[in-house]
């Protein structure tokens, strides 16, 4: 993609004299963004266009003037497979579809989409689209769009998913004096996509600040490792639109059901380092805190008023964000005490007091800028009798001058009395908010992301010895059945060859089978339908608990199998599982399903009964995962407490749930056959744990 944003030469296909059309419009587009390339208009009924010579089609240009590192296209669909060929033979690179009418507006469309994705894919050509605005680079500077703005030059990559929101957002960017280095619309994304463009805005030297707006994610697993590796060179900041639950595929398990789309993205965002807003306009004004300040060097924060109440708020908003109330040494107190008044607050929150004027703030602020315990401040103003805002806005930018070390952020509280306070400081790059609670929210991503950056390399999860052939061999057997579950028999001995403890179990298909089991695993026993399409057993009578007798186990049986007959008398049962039955222990789940985006999603929490009512559940997805993320995962839920043990109980063995998270991870990348895994409870003891309940759910049912 080396000539993507900077082409050397660029055709537009569709190039039109009509000023109506869209092909005249990217063409006069890229003319008057002061474009220093050769630009090349196709159009076979036409010998000059807005001044330059038109060329017929694709063969003759390149014939007179070489090859074109970039082509426009911008033709009714039907034609834009004959120019991604003519394209292809003639060694054209980068291909920009601003058309409409493929897999947007249905089955036609999708096909001929897919005809051109093949073509670019067999020919290594870069395409961006089709259906989309075009994109942009103010650094080459080149406008090969149809947007009606371009924009101010700048440090900013943005990355849009939908094209009307990135045209609003140009013209929105220009009355904000908001700058980009580069602006992509993707369209359909049918061959470049988000991960492309990270990866670009990543290697720019004019991007320093990359935003995305997307509503999905294609290549999930590239996703991931382009953001990771991005995210610690660069801030990567994500608005991802359509979180709503009903986004979220059906789930037969716990896992399945209680992950959801949103979910999955936090989880992803997370583990990448990528930073996440909830609004539109917090995507900007982020990048504008992360362009123009430094990052701090720890998460403590210092702020200064002149109202105790919006000191409140903000020192509320703080903790409430993970960041610490800096505690000044005694020096900055003892110098503060001797020049402000005797009403003043000297503690974090410092309140200046209302009656403050821009000296009073100017002297406060340099005491606190130098204390050694600050990493960084907010500065809050409110309009009083006798404050000054742009005498005030004045002094904040000369103690940050010469203190630029440090990161300033502010709220000035107002409307028309504060606004050139708020507008001097916005012009000498210090981010000013109206209210205390997103200037301290803009504080956290930039301590969050100092923590990223600094985050030392983690420890790969281990490799385990495993009988694959057997794991495989119990997959296989359970696909030729056309099972997509596999028996809860099967799903222990999958566990136990992983190396995870798991309670002995045994499918009977008769009465006497079933009392041989229980003798061999020892009493006392527990007993299980098994039976296909029942997944919640005990509502029909089909399972028996703490059966200590040869009697017992053979009423058992008969008992289940005959509140199944009466319940679903259509349905044959496999047999009855006949398990050992475990001595309690705490009860937590483990569990796993396959995101179709992102891979394996792992889960760890709180097991038992009230696992769907509590959802005190983690997730990380298992890509890139590490021992460390594992353990954080442990730690983010409540589970974590009762494991280490309350009200004088000795601790829970969580070294042992940290290796079977890593032994679930490693069989779920291992066989991607497995669509979910459900461990619910696995007990965990003072030393070691004990998978109780089993269920492994496969994919590609009835194939191999």
């Amino acid at each position: 993609m080396n000539y993507f944003f900077k082409p050397r030469q660029v055709a537009v296909v569709g190039a039109s004299a009509n000023r109506g059309k869209v092909g005249n419009s990217v063409l006069r587009n890229i003319i008057g963004s002061g474009y220093s390339g050769t630009i090349v208009p196709i159009n076979p009924s036409a010998h000059e266009i807005e001044g330059l010579k038109c060329y017929p089609n694709i063969t003759e240009a390149v014939q007179e003037l070489g090859a074109l590192d970039l082509v426009v296209v911008a033709v009714p669909a039907a034609a834009v497979i004959g120019v991604a060929q003519e394209c292809a033979k003639n060694g054209c690179k980068n291909l920009v579809v601003i058309t409409a009418g493929f897999k947007e507006v249905g089955k036609e469309g999708a096909a001929l989409e897919k005809e051109l994705v093949e073509i670019c894919r067999s020919h290594h050509i870069n395409l961006l689209g089709p259906n989309c605005l075009g994109m942009m680079d103010t650094h080459t500077p080149i406008n090969a769009s149809f947007a009606g703005d371009f924009p101010l030059r700048g440090e900013i990559a943005f990355i849009s998913q939908s094209g009307a929101l990135g045209t609003a957002i140009l013209n929105w960017s220009r009355q904000q004096k908001i700058g980009f280095s580069q602006f992509v619309s993707l369209g359909n994304k049918a061959g470049l996509n988000e991960a492309d463009f990270i990866a670009a805005a990543a290697d720019d030297p004019n991007t320093k600040v990359i935003l995305c707006y997307l509503e999905n994610v294609v290549d999930g697993e590239r996703f991931m490792d382009v953001a990771r590796q991005t995210s610690r060179r660069k801030p990567v900041i994500i608005f991802k639109a359509g979180t709503s639950e009903a986004g979220a595929r059906a789930a037969s398990s716990h896992t399945g059901a209680l992950a959801g789309n949103d979910r999955t993205y936090e989880t992803v965002f997370k583990q990448c380092g990528i930073l996440r807003v909830r609004r539109m306009e917090d995507l900007f004004a982020l990048a504008t805190v992360f362009l123009s300040q430094p990052l701090p060097k720890g998460d403590r924060v210092a702020i200064l008023t002149n109202a105790g109440g919006p000191g409140i708020i903000a020192a509320d908003a703080v903790e409430s964000r993970g960041l610490a109330m800096a505690r000044f040494c005694a020096e900055t107190i003892e110098a503060m005490r001797a020049h402000l008044p005797a009403e003043a607050n000297l503690l974090n929150p410092v309140d200046v007091i209302g009656d403050a004027r821009a000296d009073r703030y100017h002297f406060a602020l340099e005491q606190i800028i130098q204390d050694p315990n600050v990493d960084g401040l907010i500065i809050l103003l409110t309009p009083q009798a006798v404050t000054q805002p742009k005498e005030t806005a004045e002094a904040i930018v000369d103690v940050k001058e010469r203190h630029p070390d440090k990161p300033i952020v502010a709220a000035f509280m107002g409307g028309e009395a504060v606004a050139d306070g708020a507008e001097h400081l916005r012009k000498n790059g210090i981010p000013c908010f109206s209210f205390p609670e997103p200037a301290v929210e803009s504080f956290a991503y930039l301590s969050r992301y100092t923590k990223l950056r600094e985050s030392t390399a983690r420890q790969a999860l281990p490799e385990f010895d495993f009988d694959r052939r057997r794991i495989t061999e119990i997959i296989k057997g359970a696909m030729s059945d056309h099972r997509r579950i596999l028996f809860a028999s099967e799903g222990a001995e999958v566990l136990s060859l992983m190396g995870i403890p798991a309670a002995p179990t045994k499918l009977a298909t008769t009465a006497d089978q079933a009392v041989e089991i229980a003798l061999e695993i020892g009493f006392p026993v527990v007993m299980k339908l098994e039976a296909p399409n029942v997944l919640h057993k005990s509502d029909l009578g089909g399972v028996k608990l703490n059966l200590r007798t040869e009697q017992e186990v053979a009423e058992a049986y008969h008992e289940i199998i005959a509140n199944l007959h009466h319940h679903l008398p259509d349905t044959v049962a496999y047999g009855v599982e006949v398990q050992k039955m475990d001595q309690p222990g705490r009860e937590c789940i483990i569990g796993m399903t396959c995101d179709q985006a992102f891979g394996p999603l792992l889960m760890f929490g709180l097991g038992g009964i009230y696992v769907n009512l509590l959802q005190d559940v983690s997730f990380r997805v298992v890509r890139g995962l590490d021992l460390t993320e594992l353990q954080e995962m442990i730690r983010e839920t409540k589970a974590y407490l009762l494991l280490k043990g309350i009200r004088g109980e000795k601790p829970g063995d969580v070294e042992a749930v940290v290796d079977t998270l890593a032994r679930v991870a490693v069989l779920a990348r291992e066989f991607p056959q497995i669509n979910e895994i459900d461990i619910n409870p696995l007990f965990v003891y003072e030393q070691g744990v004990s998978a109780v309940d089993v269920k492994i759910t496969l994919r590609k049912v009835g194939t191999e």
